[in-house]
């Protein structure tokens, strides 16, 4: 397809598409992703002395969930209001930089989790006493300060417009050049180095159970599940943002340069549908709090139990009470 050379001839970018779709994505993921967070989290809390070294990761994996999801009913605002940020171009570059904070730490984390399982599963004998809480500890904080050093750069580019009315998750065009450099260098140490890490991980883990028969089939089956988990999370959360991401600026350099193509606003459209795809992950960590602590499973088994039993009751008989037939009636 050749490029038009004309910005008056380009295919006009449906703006709209962002402010209908994106809010009830924010509203579902808040709700959710709160409530099973903070339970989650809450229990991990509750059993503190019992915290082994992968509980370790997924209590930060809650955490960089927890200050991504606070930063949302802003976000909620700025899209109902049509793309109009009323909270000053400071609190645009943290929200942002919240945002950063959440999507890498929980890629990190999720790594972190991926090379625990390796160790323990094909190198049990010479991992044993070696890792302890410790040093999960001393991990995680190492991945918490390499993501700020990895997002830090991004709040030195200008994150409003001329008249401070738009918070760009990336950057004003006039540095769009520049930026996109900095974001295929970003995806680059911060996404497929991390998921490599993971996809060699868990194929080597994969190959270690099919051939061994003294593991135990309950170890078996939960590291299959976990490893269910993280492909759903990369596959719907993480690759299609990250490909739609550098495509977009790659096309808004293009514009910039007044080249256009036809897939400019089907870019958009993907980018703006995988951005809402990428916030689902506060929602889906979860999942992880689920496979990797029975305290909580068996909590959830005993709500889901009680939830049946309250549903199956039958009614408490009342003498005084109308007929069904008689309220369809009045109504």
């Amino acid at each position: 397809m050749s490029p038009t050379m004309n910005n008056t001839s380009c295919q006009r970018i449906n703006f709209d598409f962002t402010s209908r779709f994106l809010p009830p994505v924010f509203i579902l993921v808040f709700i959710v992703g709160l409530v099973a967070n903070g339970w989650g989290l809450k229990s991990l809390l509750y059993n503190w002395k019992k915290l082994g070294i992968i509980n370790v990761f997924v209590l930060n994996l809650g955490l960089a969930d927890i200050v991504y999801l606070l930063t949302l009913p802003f976000l909620m605002v700025y899209y109902f209001m049509k793309s109009t940020w009323i909270f000053g171009d400071a609190f645009c570059k943290i929200t942002r930089f919240c945002f950063n904070l959440n999507l890498y730490g929980s890629i990190g984390f999720l790594t972190c989790i991926s090379v625990y399982r390796y160790l323990a599963i094909v190198h049990p004998m010479r991992v044993r006493g070696r890792l302890t809480v410790t040093h999960s500890v001393a991990i995680s904080i190492m991945v918490w300060l390499l993501v700020s050093v990895q997002s830090l750069p991004d709040m030195f580019y200008t994150k409003t417009s001329e008249n401070k009315t738009a918070c760009y998750d990336t950057t004003h065009k006039t540095y769009v050049e520049d930026y996109l450099k900095y974001s295929l260098g970003w995806t680059l140490t911060g996404f497929c180095l991390p998921f490599l890490i993971t996809l060699g991980c868990y194929g080597h883990v994969i190959v270690i159970l099919c051939r061994r028969n003294t593991i135990d089939k309950v170890q078996k089956q939960r590291s299959l599940k976990l490893l269910f988990i993280l492909i759903v999370l990369f596959s719907v959360c993480y690759i299609p943002y990250h490909v739609f991401k550098n495509l977009i600026l790659w096309s808004r350099v293009l514009s910039k340069q007044q080249v256009c193509y036809e897939w400019f606003n089907e870019v958009y459209i993907a980018s703006q549908i995988s951005r809402g795809l990428v916030c689902l992950n506060s929602a889906l960590n979860p999942l992880v709090y689920l496979h990797g602590n029975e305290d909580i499973r068996s909590q959830l088994r005993q709500l889901l139990q009680r939830a049946r039993q309250m549903f199956r009751r039958p009614p408490p008989a009342d003498s005084g009470s109308v007929p069904i037939t008689e309220l369809t009636d009045d109504v």
